[in-house]
């Protein structure tokens, strides 16, 4: 662990990219460990991230546990919510929403109502999660096949939310679900048309007229001096 931390530290510029290698490397040398083995050692990176003064990378053992099959399906409600504590970034939330929690979900290990609880959560962080659980269940390059019956309604739960973090992932709940169902996400669009943030009306709507998030931009033309 110790080791872990030190070489993070001396990276010249410890961003992801080049903090990755060092993960990949750990996955090789715990590839053979016992489920068991290897939450433990994503829990420690866990817990001294969490520490005043130490690197932030959480993320980093959520794709050790991640890339371990074996520990990836011994995840349950117990296990991700102790992994999760202490929650406070996108980017934590993310990646622990699209290799842990998300497929956990996809795969049964823990059911819709856990989710919904995450959704009523008082804390905003927890609330992204559940949102952003529903993308791995229909984003193809995280393995997705489309689960329009279980995104829905964390999307209705969370549609008058008006929690910067919780806009934004729904949002791209509902963009990626449009993939798999138009009509559904047309639907909720002018169900909940009242209480909407006008964000996530403009940017799923745009994603439904022209396939991208934001319009395009017309270039300037510049006429004769």
């Amino acid at each position: 662990m110790n080791e872990l931390f030190s070489r993070v530290n001396t990276l010249p510029t410890p961003t992801i990219p080049a903090i990755r290698p060092i993960r990949r490397e750990i996955s090789r040398r715990v590839a053979r460990y016992a489920a068991g083995d290897v939450l433990e050692l994503v829990q420690a990176i866990v817990d001294r991230s969490l520490r005043e003064g130490e690197r932030e990378i959480r993320w980093m053992g959520y794709e050790i546990a991640h890339y371990h099959r074996p520990t990836l399906a011994a995840l349950d409600k117990a296990t991700l919510e102790q992994l999760g504590a202490g929650l406070n970034s996108w980017d934590s939330v993310d990646v622990f929403s699209l290799y842990l929690s998300g497929p956990a979900w996809r795969n049964g290990q823990i059911s819709d109502e856990v989710v919904h609880r995450w959704a009523g959560s008082e804390n905003r962080w927890w609330r992204r999660v559940a949102l952003v659980s529903t993308v791995a269940l229909n984003l193809k390059a995280r393995g997705g096949t489309g689960d329009v019956a279980r995104t829905m309604p964390v999307c209705r739960m969370l549609a008058a939310d008006h929690e910067d973090m919780v806009e934004k992932a729904l949002s791209w709940a509902l963009r990626v679900v449009e993939q798999h169902d138009r009509g559904a996400v047309e639907v909720f669009l002018a169900e909940y048309d009242h209480c909407l943030a006008s964000r996530v009306k403009r940017e799923v709507r745009t994603k439904l007229n022209t396939g991208r998030k934001n319009p395009r931009r017309t270039p300037t033309v510049q006429g004769p001096c």
